[in-house]
């Protein structure tokens, strides 16, 4: 069968799900995954616009960010707001559906085209909603979508007080790729890092920061000898590019060091004590596979601080405003081994390290299902 996967590339974290969900299709042969950038595909000029107002925004005044959130969070489906967001890509995904006759349309983004659709082009065509987030939009509900894949169970209550019946959502998780779930660490992967051996490794993930604000993170960190701070700087070559030149004894004595787009971002995770990030729904998902303690650092109004606030509610995540307070409690957890065990085994009861193969499986036997029905009937 032909599964759709539609998603948006604001920010990775949406395209890394549909690609794990691809991954587990493909690997359990279910179907003939395809994965579609709706907004881009069919938008282009407004795709590009709007991801360049969405980070500036988020980057510069995320305090209008948060307001936006916070302000539509609440909207209905059927709301002239919720419509209009749910319109853009839908004639360009009335082609693609017409040409390609999906099987199966999978969300990872909150672009609600296909309910509509359905009605006008008169298929009958299944459709999973995969929430990727902690913290749950109304975006995401709409009482058309057949499936919901949800990272926790506090969630699925919450689905279920608005409306959608409990057999129409499943705990999932949030999809991650195969390698936050097989990776093993050995010395030699530590040895290719440049890591020291004995050494606690500090995550710091700062492609969103400017070169002061990393550079005031780091700081107080690599005062501590004995510990190596990590940070990947992602596409921001210019941060990658001068952090090497601002620590250069650090950089150069393996206090430091920096690294520009990582492809293995697992492997780095499995050699970490800690990580400093930015709160994004797939990247807590990855931390948590892992049992990471997690340190949301001066997390932006909107989904992000509200995943953090969820995860420090289950004491996973510390959400931290200032440089002397990140390294006071990542000392202070990282050498205490009753405290990171504590942490860890709380961390398991929020691991879904198969959340891919859960969505693929379970979305997928249910259409094989409905397909040998139809051929009886």
């Amino acid at each position: 069968m032909k599964i759709m996967i539609l998603y948006a590339s604001y920010g990775d974290g949406h395209l890394q799900a549909a690609r794990a969900i691809s991954e587990a299709i493909e690997d359990r042969r279910l179907g003939e995954p395809m994965l579609v950038d709706l907004l881009a595909e069919a938008h282009p000029w407004i795709n590009a616009m709007t991801r360049r107002v969405y980070m500036k925004s988020y980057s510069l005044i995320p305090g209008l960010y948060g307001w936006l959130y916070d302000r539509t969070k609440p909207m209905k489906h059927d709301s002239v707001f919720a419509n209009w967001l749910h319109s853009f890509g839908r004639a360009r995904l009335r082609r693609i559906l017409l040409r390609q006759r999906p099987d199966a349309v999978i969300h990872t983004f909150p672009l609600l085209a296909m309910p509509a659709l359905k009605k006008q082009i008169g298929l009958h065509i299944p459709t999973c909603t995969v929430v990727t987030d902690f913290d749950l939009h109304r975006r995401w509900v709409h009482p058309d979508i057949d499936r919901y894949y949800v990272p926790t169970e506090d969630m699925k209550h919450e689905l279920h007080a608005l409306g959608i019946p409990e057999r129409r959502i499943c705990v999932s998780g949030i999809p991650i790729k195969r390698g936050f779930r097989t990776t093993v660490v050995d010395p030699d992967m530590r040895a290719g890092y440049g890591f020291r051996v004995g050494s606690p490794v500090v995550l710091i993930m700062a492609g969103a920061q400017t070169l002061s604000a990393a550079s005031d993170m780091i700081l107080p960190l690599i005062g501590h000898p004995n510990l190596t701070v990590a940070v990947v700087c992602g596409r921001n070559e210019a941060l990658a590019s001068a952090l090497p030149e601002q620590f250069g004894e650090a950089a150069s004595d393996g206090r430091l060091r920096v690294f520009g787009y990582v492809e293995r971002m697992h492997e780095l995770m499995a050699l970490s004590a800690c990580i400093v990030t930015k709160p994004g729904g797939v990247t807590l998902a990855e931390s948590l596979s892992f049992g990471l303690p997690i340190f949301a650092y001066q997390p932006v109004p909107g989904q992000e601080r509200n995943n953090a606030r969820y995860l420090a509610g289950k004491a996973v995540a510390q959400l931290i405003q200032t440089p002397e307070q990140l390294a006071r409690e990542i000392v202070a957890l990282i050498h205490d081994p009753v405290l990171l065990m504590q942490h860890r085994v709380r961390a398991r009861k929020l691991q879904y390290k198969e959340a891919a193969e859960t969505v693929a499986l379970d979305f997928c036997s249910g259409l094989h299902i409905m397909e040998r029905t139809s051929a009886r009937l």
